[in-house]
């Protein structure tokens, strides 16, 4: 086994290394993304260890470029954020698992062997449980990241919450606690929504139970509607929150702008934010921009808490649209002047020619990939 370790740090490549040898595998080192795709040409690698936030060429950068070439090589992330902010954006990547620095050694062997040995756990429940545990099935060698994991005894519950959920958003069900632990240890979850009554379990027993096992994971308790401070109840018993039974399109809306989209609208990772894709109806896309102002004005305090000098944003997967994103740049570009930060853009050719037709932001030092941003070489 040829496992490759992707770092510039050269403390934490030697302690991947040792961990390699020592299981007997070959260790191949590179010190950014760059490096790590020209070692992939020299010779066949069976897994890679890659960090988030690289010199050159940054993880996700390397990753995206692999699986945009077709490889299908199984990745372990480092990252030395816990946020599922960060999380979430190395799931859309396309990984197989992560480890959170720092790391012991006997964890990253376990998740090694792991990966390597594609040891997949298979679906448990049965009726419709059964069928939504077998979405989005993982190919061969991957680990599997679902979106959310519903824990009730009552299939129909599944069929109305799957309803209401986006369908890019995967979703597995569980009719008893027993599947849906066997399932946390082999797949990563995102939301884990609990019925309030359980028959075979206490919901918040099982719900510490999973927190244990995946501690990124936000935890909801399933109550019905009730004149009493139920949600407060839940809280106190463990729960991140509560989302009523029967359900609601509102409700829908409330869980998703609080869960899901403040995660994909923007990630950050030291001075460097990625704005996330767009999803949803047209009449919601002036939510998007106002969440993504919200989130970018709290991330450049920390950038500049954290003593950098610029900014990078990459807008390359926000969505071109010519009446939201001028206004959103020049909004971007003076709140990072205020703060004391050079804002470097990345941006795709549609936004560029956008911002080119606008005398505000025809000037902009814009980028075409993370790598000339970091570098400064405007496109």
């Amino acid at each position: 086994m040829r496992v490759l370790t992707v770092d510039d740090s050269r403390a934490v490549r030697s302690i991947v290394r040792k961990q390699i040898t020592e299981m007997g595998f070959e260790a191949i080192e590179a010190e950014d993304g760059q490096q790590g795709l020209e070692k992939l040409k020299e010779g066949e690698i069976d897994l890679v260890l890659l960090d988030v936030t690289m010199p050159v060429m940054d993880g996700p950068a390397m990753l995206a470029k692999m699986r945009e070439g077709g490889s299908k090589i199984p990745v372990i992330m480092l990252t030395s954020e816990s946020k599922r902010s960060i999380v979430a954006n190395a799931m859309r990547l396309g990984i197989s698992d992560y480890i959170l620095k720092p790391f012991k050694p006997e964890e990253l062997r376990t998740k090694m062997l792991k990966v390597l040995d594609g040891d997949e756990l298979a679906p448990a429940g049965d009726g419709a449980a059964a069928a939504a545990a077998q979405e989005a099935a993982p190919a061969p060698g991957t680990r599997q990241f679902i979106d959310v994991m519903l824990v009730d005894d009552m299939e129909n519950v599944s069929r109305k919450l799957r309803a209401l959920l986006p369908p890019h958003m995967t979703m597995h069900s569980f009719i008893s606690a027993q599947p849906a632990l066997n399932a946390a240890k082999e797949k990563m979850y995102r939301v884990v929504m609990i019925d309030a009554d359980l028959a075979d379990v206490q919901s918040s027993v099982l719900g510490h139970q999973l927190r244990m096992l995946q501690p990124h994971v936000a935890v909801l308790a399933l109550p019905l509607r009730s004149t009493n401070d139920v949600a407060r109840e839940l809280k106190a018993e463990g729960f991140d929150g509560v989302f009523f039974k029967p359900f609601t399109q509102d409700d829908m809306d409330d869980f998703l702008q609080r869960y899901f989209d403040s995660q994909d609208i923007l990630t950050a990772e030291d001075n460097v934010l990625r704005a996330g894709p767009f999803h949803g109806k047209d009449e919601r896309m002036g939510h998007y921009f106002e969440k993504l102002h919200e989130l970018y004005a709290a991330a450049l305090v920390k950038v500049a808490s954290a003593c950098y000098d610029e900014v990078i944003l990459d807008l390359s997967q926000a969505p071109a649209r010519q009446e939201k994103m001028p206004k959103a740049v020049m909004q971007f570009a003076a709140e990072a002047g205020s703060a004391g930060l050079d804002l470097r853009l990345v941006v795709n050719a549609e936004t560029k020619k956008i911002l080119a037709a606008f005398t505000e932001t025809r000037d902009l030092p814009l980028f075409a990939s993370m790598q000339e941003a970091r570098a400064g070489k405007a496109a």
